[in-house]
């Protein structure tokens, strides 16, 4: 009866854990009647396949021969009384203690490698390098360490392990050790670094070391893997990946330069503490949801990554120790795994939840990590992409501190790890956590110098442990609510909205016109085809329609239609319609009657100006007036400005967009917004009486309203394209310079299309400012810009909305970042750059 309630009470507990966990626990039970059977020692005088792992390093080193991306190396400094002969003597046990030390790659006839394992002999060679008479011991030691450490392997020659010992004076010696990865991994430098400590102990001792025996050797191993992964295990693993990788994301991670066609793997590192008491209180989070301290830390790293690109499906890459079987856990080899690990974060779950989430991928990925990552590359065949690794681009692993950590020593002579100024990384991204004796958490991040500066990988590392100490204060909160941002960098964001600048009184933008007339009324205002137009003759001309549109009902916030091309008659009746206080509706004479109805009905403007050869493309019930064929009768009234009471909170212009809906929406925008615009361009951009602006964006759009008040609120002279001559590149390089333009908006396309106009042409030489905006100015065309142009370039940002443009940004020849910014608010302007939850987002992201 007590053997039936234990076994109902095993089968209830075991009824409660996760589909995954059950699994997980079925798949020990079988590995433990696996590990009963052991490992089988194959012969030394068959040929000796490589693991699966080891087959995959070796095809990398054919496709790229003498990289050293894949080199380990270590340096440990030594104070102290050293017996050199015992060193040697335990670097000789162990070489022939561990047969990857002695093993090297050849190429069968079929192609394929296999491993070739040398006698054991003397053991490598442990050269005695004396720099103890240069000038600065220590810095040469560092110096050779560095070089050893990118000098290539020759997979085929060998040997895979080299050793060196520096004296830098009678007891100060740094040991340099430094393995392929194709023999050694993680693990296997803790084991080098505690069994060489062990063996010169006993050896200076005058005893031999006492290291318990191994049964089985790597080519063992490697041969047990390739029976083992066969038939239904083989097709049981595969089935999981393919399930859980289908349709796999690619993270798009901000970068700080370009991503090259092709990966250099040059790389740096950057190495962080958490707080002390964040790693305790880690753990115990990760205990009370039953989950390991690498789903927890997992957690923290995808929140971070997610905030950071916007997505919600998370992949990277994690590295398994692969050593399951008891028997390989004391050897020396290359097992380690790397497995695809991919975290949904739809729904904003709270960090409870995430954290069961990414248990239950790490558990899933324990179970099924004996797939090679080569041969899953092999099977699922992912879209190769010589500039990325495939299936993810960046890793997160949690490991163990160990003695190639800290350090470890050699009898009674103490080391210290020296590091290594890291100059090669494997991946965009190389995170790993590792844990101290004492539960303290250290991050060390491996990144491409590609792709990031230390800054960017410096504030990553920030964000993760303000992600999870929050996490661990308040695991209800909904990850988007978890902070990135500490004080100081809230306050930074804060300063870039510190823009507050007194202007004087806001005007309108007519009255800045007229008393601009009033200072230089003779100078020319605006140039098309030929004919000027004075300051002077503007204003009157202007204060003439304005007087006749307040006889037909305009006045303040009362809309008027404008449908011209590109002309004198056209500048006047911009302003003449701002005189007179109302706003002006540019209408394109080349859309579609129906949408021209629209437009009039919308705003139920009482007249549009037009020009008679266009007065046919209007709606036949609209009430127009020709401004070439009617200007006689709007010539008989006075000259002078006309009263009105108009205000600078009055409406200036109205603006159709194409709406996200597909239905033409006005945007309006009042004189004090476009006041404020324009000031600040002046203030910022200065022109002078000498400069002249090219207008040739269609005034549908509203870059067109500082090209054309712009100029003729400060003096200087606004010239005219001919319509349609916006598309015409080499028009518009005879009218630059003809004309001495020294101001141009491009959008990028049309930049891109002038420049390569440019290639085949001599480039305009006045221009000394060039705008653009309305889509996103690339890095290339920055780059090619500067190549034909001695000229400023200027990238502006805005919506519609928001009077024209809210930021600015300078381009420089020496910049290099893969995206061009948007910039800084402009005067009088804040800007708040959120995330899909409203949460603001760190600086560069």
């Amino acid at each position: 009866m007590t053997q039936m309630r234990r076994e109902d009470a095993t089968t209830d507990r075991v009824s409660m854990l996760s589909d995954v966990k059950q699994e997980l626990l079925r798949r020990r039970l079988r590995e433990r009647v696996s590990v009963q059977r052991g490992v089988p020692v194959v012969s030394r005088d068959e040929p000796l396949l490589p693991s699966f792992q080891q087959e995959g390093l070796w095809f990398l080193d054919r496709l790229d021969p003498g990289q050293t991306v894949y080199n380990v190396p270590f340096a440990l400094r030594l104070r102290g009384e050293l017996d050199v002969a015992a060193l040697r003597s335990g670097l000789r046990l162990l070489t022939v203690r561990h047969e990857a030390l002695r093993t090297r790659f050849t190429t069968a006839a079929d192609g394929s490698p296999r491993l070739l394992i040398d006698p054991a002999g003397d053991g490598p060679d442990l050269p005695v390098i004396d720099l103890s008479t240069a000038h600065d011991p220590f810095t040469e030691a560092v110096r050779h360490a560095d070089t050893e450490a990118q000098r290539p392997f020759d997979l085929a020659t060998g040997p895979l392990l080299r050793a060196a010992l520096l004296r830098l004076d009678t007891d100060d010696h740094v040991l340099l050790l430094s393995l392929h990865h194709a023999v050694t991994d993680g693990w296997s430098v803790s084991i080098l670094t505690h069994e060489l400590s062990e063996a010169y102990q006993a050896l200076t001792q005058g005893r031999q070391p006492q290291l318990p025996p191994l049964t089985v050797q790597p080519a063992d191993v490697a041969a047990w893997q390739r029976r083992h992964l066969t038939g239904d295990t083989l097709r049981e693993h595969l089935t999981y990946w393919e399930r859980n990788l289908h349709d796999l994301p690619t993270l798009d991670l901000p970068t700080d330069r370009p991503r090259p066609a092709e990966r250099t793997w040059a790389g740096a590192s950057y190495r962080a503490h958490l707080p002390r008491d964040l790693g305790h209180r880690l753990r115990r989070l990760a205990t009370d949801h039953h989950a390991s301290l690498l789903a927890t830390l997992l957690a923290g790293f995808t929140v971070v990554l997610s905030r950071y690109t916007g997505q919600t499906d998370i992949t990277v890459g994690s590295v398994f120790s692969g050593r399951h079987h008891p028997e390989v856990e004391p050897l020396v080899g290359y097992f380690a795994n790397t497995v695809v690990l991919r975290t949904d974060l739809t729904g904003d779950p709270d960090f409870h939840t995430l954290i069961n989430r990414c248990n239950d991928t790490v558990l899933g990925a324990l179970q099924h990590q004996d797939i090679p990552f080569s041969t899953l590359v092999s099977h699922l065949k992912p879209p190769r992409d010589p500039s990325r690794n495939p299936l993810f681009q960046t890793t997160f692993s949690l490991r163990s501190s160990g003695p190639a950590d800290s350090g470890f020593g050699l009898g009674e002579v103490p080391g210290e790890m020296l590091p290594f100024h890291t100059t090669r990384s494997r991946f965009d991204m190389t995170v790993t956590a590792i844990q101290g004796p004492d539960g303290e958490l250290e991050v060390l991040v491996e990144y491409s110098t590609e792709l990031f500066g230390e800054g960017r990988v410096r504030r990553l590392v920030a964000h993760l442990g303000r992600v999870l100490a929050a996490a661990v204060a308040d695991p209800g909160l909904p990850v988007s609510r978890l902070p990135l941002l500490d004080e100081e960098e809230q306050r930074l964001l804060d300063s870039f909205n510190d823009t507050a600048v007194d202007y004087g009184p806001a005007a309108c933008l007519h009255e800045t016109i007229s008393r601009q007339a009033a200072r230089t009324p003779d100078a020319v205002a605006v140039r098309h085809a030929g004919a000027d137009l004075t300051y002077a003759q503007l204003d009157r001309r202007a204060n003439q329609l304005a007087r006749h549109l307040i006889d037909l009902g305009a006045g303040p916030d009362r809309l008027v239609g404008i449908c011209a091309q590109r002309s004198t008659e056209l500048v006047v009746a911009l302003l003449a319609t701002l005189k007179a206080g109302a706003a002006y509706v540019p209408l394109d004479p080349d859309h579609p009657r129906e949408r021209l109805r629209y437009l009039i009905d919308d705003t139920d403007v009482p007249v549009v100006l037009t020009q008679h050869h266009l007065t046919d493309r209007l709606p036949d019930t609209t009430t127009h007036l020709a401004l070439d064929t009617d200007w006689p009768t709007v010539a008989t009234h006075p000259d002078t400005p006309p009263e009105t009471t108009v205000t600078p909170d009055n409406l200036a212009y109205v603006i159709y967009t194409s709406g996200s809906t597909g239905k033409p929406k006005g945007v309006m925008v009042e004189h004090r917004a476009i006041d404020n615009r324009l000031r600040w361009m002046q203030h910022t951009y200065p022109l002078h009486a000498h400069d002249a602006v090219l207008q040739k964006t269609p005034y549908t759009f509203d870059v067109s309203v500082w090209e054309f008040f712009w100029p003729l609120m400060v003096g200087a002279r606004l010239v005219l394209a001919r319509p349609e001559g916006h598309r015409d590149n080499a028009y518009l390089t005879h009218t630059i310079t003809s004309e001495n333009i020294t101001t141009v908006h491009f959008v990028p396309a049309m930049l891109r299309h002038f420049l390569n106009h440019l290639d085949t042409t001599t480039a305009p030489t006045t221009l000394t400012r060039v705008f653009c905006s309305g889509e996103a100015l690339t890095a290339d065309l920055r780059d090619r810009f500067f190549t034909h142009l001695d000229a400023e370039l200027h990238n502006l940002y805005g919506p519609t909305e928001a009077a024209v443009d809210v930021t600015y940004w300078q381009c420089h020849p020496h910049h290099t970042d893969p995206t061009i910014p948007i910039g800084r608010p402009i005067a009088n302007t804040q800007c708040h750059v959120l995330d899909p939850h409203h949460q603001p987002t760190p600086i560069g992201i």
